[in-house]
C-alpha cells in the first residue's frame, strides 16, 4: 500500500490596528512526484513597520521563496535548496533597496524577517531569520523551534539584528527534525506571540482540531483583543500521513519496464545496433552500440539476470543514468540522449575512446609528476560538478575513471554515488554506508559514519599517491582500522624515495589529503590543487631536514668555528 505525505493546515493574515498589513503568507502543496521530491512549503514573512515600502518586500520573499525552491535541483538536499533560494530572495530585496531613495536608511527600505517550514518524506527542515517564530506542539507543549533576532537595548525597545534585505549576504538559521504523525507545527508574527500565551494557543488548536482554518482566525482575534497593535498572521499545520511505500521516479519505470533478453554483436536491440562487447561481469554486461537512426557510437549497459531479484541493485543500477543526466561536466560521463521510449532496462551513455586509469598506469607504472599533475586537477574538477550537486562520487578508484590517448579523463561508474535530495526520501536504516572499494575509501567510512566531500577528496589523496608510487599511504590497513584508536595508530607512509625525485612539500600535500581525520584534511580540493604545483611554505618549514643532513660540510665548519671562538676566548680571559 503506497501513501503520500498529506497535511491540514488553516491560516489567517489581517492588518490589525494597522494601516496597511506588512505580514505576508503563503504555502504549496504540490501533487505526484514534484511532492514526493521538493515536498511542501509553508512561509511566512513580516515587514518592518519603519519602512513604507516592506510589504512589497514580505510578498516577494514569500512567493518568490516557494517559486525558486521547486526550481532547485531534485539532487540537492532540503537545507541546499532552501539556502540557496533564501541568498536569492536577500540579493533581490537588498539590489531593490540599493537602487531607491532608502540606499543610505535600510530601515526604511525592501526589508523583512521570514521563516518557512519544509515537509519532506519523514523530514522538516526550518529557515529562519529575524523574528517570526516556528513552533512545534511536542509532548502537549508549544516548543519554540526559531530563535529571536531581536537585540534588546533595554526592556522596552529592541531592533532586529538580522533579517532579509539588509546586507549583501543574509545569515540563515537552519534545523532539520525528523517528522512524527500528527505533528502540528505554527508559524507567526510577533503580532500574534506577543499577546498569546502558548497555553492559549494550545487551547484553541484542541478545540478545533478538525477546522485549522477556524483555529488560526480564533487565535488572531483572542491577540487583538489582548490588545496587539500589530499586523496579525499565523499559519498552522498538521500532518495527517507519512510516506509509506511511495514509488520513486526510478522504482516507477522499475515497475513498468521488463529485464532485456539476452544480447549478441550484430542485432538490433530497442533502435541500437551492438556492435561488440566491452565487458560483462557479475553485475552487469557492457557493450559499444550504435544509434540505429543517428549513427552514434555509445555505451549500453544491461543489469545482470543473476541480480534481477534484488530491487535495490536494479534501483542503483537505474540511478546511474539519472544521476549522469544532472552533472553537466566535461570530466563525467554524459548520459545517453533520450529520443525514443524503452522497451526494456538499461542505460546509455556516451563512448570514451580509451582505457582506465588502472590500466593506463599499468602501462604507464612511472609517470612524470606533471602528468599526474594534470590527471588530478580534471579529477578534481570532475568531483566538485558532483559536489556542487549535493552528491557524492563514493567510489573513486583508478578503474572507474577513463583516460584517452591525450590524457583526458572522466569519471565514470556512478553506482555508489550518495545524492543528498534522494538519501532524504530514504529511511537512514535503508540506506548503504559503504558501497566503494576499501583500499580507496575515507577511514571514517568504515566507522559507520556518513561521508563528505572530505571524504571525496581522500580518495582523490590516495589516487595521486598510488600514481607517484604504485603504493598506498597506509598500506592495506585502512580497511581493518574500524575504531578511533585503530585509525589514531595508523601511520602515513611517504611516497618519497630514492627513485622518485618530487619535492617534499608535495609529500606533505598528499600527507594532509589523506588524513585519516576528515576535520584535519583539505576543505576543498581545489586547496590539495594548488598545493600540489605551489609550494606551501607551511610544508617547507615543515620538512626542511637539519644543515647537518644538508650540507654535512657547512654543518662541521661551523661547529669547529664555535669551538675556536670558544678556546681563543679560555685563552685571553
Amino acid at each position: 500500500m503506497t501513501q503520500q505525505l498529506t497535511v491540514n493546515t488553516g491560516f489567517y493574515s489581517d492588518k490589525g490596528r494597522k494601516d496597511i498589513n506588512q505580514d505576508a503568507l503563503g504555502y504549496k502543496i504540490p501533487n505526484g512526484n514534484l511532492r514526493r521530491q521538493k515536498g511542501i512549503v509553508f512561509a511566512i514573512a513580516d515587514g518592518i513597520s519603519s519602512s513604507s515600502v516592506s510589504q512589497i518586500a514580505s510578498e516577494n520573499a514569500v512567493q518568490s521563496f516557494i517559486d525558486d525552491y521547486y526550481c532547485t535541483s531534485d539532487a540537492w538536499s532540503l537545507k541546499h535548496s532552501a539556502l540557496t533560494a533564501m541568498q536569492s530572495i536577500n540579493n533581490q530585496l537588498y539590489t531593490l533597496t540599493q537602487q531607491s531613495p532608502y540606499r543610505y536608511d535600510k530601515d526604511r527600505g525592501y526589508v523583512c524577517t521570514f521563516s518557512a517550514l519544509i515537509l519532506k518524506a519523514h523530514l522538516a527542515e526550518i529557515v529562519h531569520i529575524g523574528d517570526a517564530r516556528v513552533y512545534r506542539i511536542a509532548n502537549g507543549a508549544l516548543e519554540q523551534l526559531t530563535n529571536d533576532h531581536r537585540y534588546w537595548t533595554s526592556q522596552q525597545q529592541s531592533y532586529l539584528s538580522r533579517a532579509l534585505g539588509i546586507q549583501p549576504d543574509c545569515d540563515v538559521d537552519s534545523l532539520e527534525i525528523q517528522l512524527n504523525c500528527d505533528d502540528t507545527f505554527v508559524l507567526c508574527t510577533d503580532g500574534i506571540y506577543e499577546f498569546v500565551q502558548p497555553e492559549t494557543i494550545l487551547q484553541i488548536i484542541a478545540e478545533h482540531k478538525n477546522n485549522l482554518e477556524a483555529a488560526a482566525q480564533t487565535i488572531a482575534k483572542t491577540a487583538f483583543d489582548a490588545g496587539s497593535t500589530d499586523n496579525l498572521s499565523i499559519q498552522i499545520v498538521q500532518v495527517e500521513a507519512l510516506p509509506v511505500d511511495e514509488p520513486s521516479e526510478v522504482q516507477t519505470l522499475l515497475d513498468s519496464l521488463p529485464l532485456p533478453p539476452s544480447i549478441d554483436a550484430g542485432q538490433i536491440f530497442d533502435g541500437y545496433r551492438i556492435l561488440r562487447t566491452l565487458h560483462n561481469s557479475a553485475r552487469s554486461h557492457v557493450y559499444l552500440a550504435q544509434d540505429a537512426d543517428t549513427d552514434e557510437l555509445v555505451v549500453l549497459k544491461t543489469p545482470s539476470v543473476d541480480l534481477s531479484a534484488d530491487p535495490a541493485y536494479l534501483e542503483r543500477f537505474l540511478m546511474e543514468e539519472w544521476i549522469a543526466r544532472r552533472i553537466k561536466s566535461p570530466y563525467v560521463l554524459a548520459a545517453g540522449k533520450v529520443e525514443r521510449d524503452r522497451n526494456y532496462i538499461y542505460t546509455v551513455s556516451e563512448y570514451i575512446e580509451g582505457q582506465t586509469l588502472a590500466q593506463w598506469h599499468r602501462d604507464n607504472p612511472r609517470p612524470s609528476l606533471e602528468t599526474v599533475r594534470q590527471i588530478i586537477e580534471q579529477l578534481s574538477k570532475g568531483l566538485r560538478s558532483f559536489h556542487r550537486m549535493d552528491m557524492l562520487h563514493q567510489d573513486l578508484k583508478p578503474e572507474n575513471i577513463m583516460i584517452d590517448s591525450h590524457n583526458n579523463i572522466k569519471i565514470i561508474d556512478f553506482g555508489s554515488t550518495y545524492v543528498a535530495g534522494v538519501a532524504e526520501r530514504t529511511p537512514l536504516s535503508q540506506q548503504d554506508q559503504l558501497l566503494g572499494t576499501a583500499l580507496y575509501a575515507a577511514p571514517e567510512y568504515f566507522l559507520g559514519e556518513v561521508g563528505s566531500t572530505r571524504s571525496d577528496l581522500f580518495s582523490l589523496g590516495v589516487i595521486t599517491y598510488f600514481l607517484l608510487s604504485g603504493k598506498y599511504p597506509y598500506g592495506t590497513k585502512v580497511p581493518g582500522a574500524r575504531t578511533l584508536s585503530a585509525q589514531r595508530k595508523l601511520a602515513y607512509q611517504s611516497v618519497l624515495n630514492d627513485e622518485l625525485a618530487i619535492p617534499s612539500w608535495i609529500d606533505e600535500a598528499i600527507r594532509k589529503a589523506v588524513h585519516t581525520n576528515p576535520l584535519s584534511r583539505y576543505e576543498d580540493s581545489a586547496e590539495f590543487i594548488y598545493d600540489l604545483r605551489h609550494p606551501n611554505k607551511y610544508f617547507i618549514n615543515k620538512t626542511k631536514r637539519p644543515l647537518i643532513e644538508r650540507n654535512p660540510t657547512a654543518f662541521w665548519q661551523g661547529v669547529s668555528f664555535v669551538l675556536s671562538c670558544i678556546v681563543v676566548y679560555l685563552l685571553y680571559n
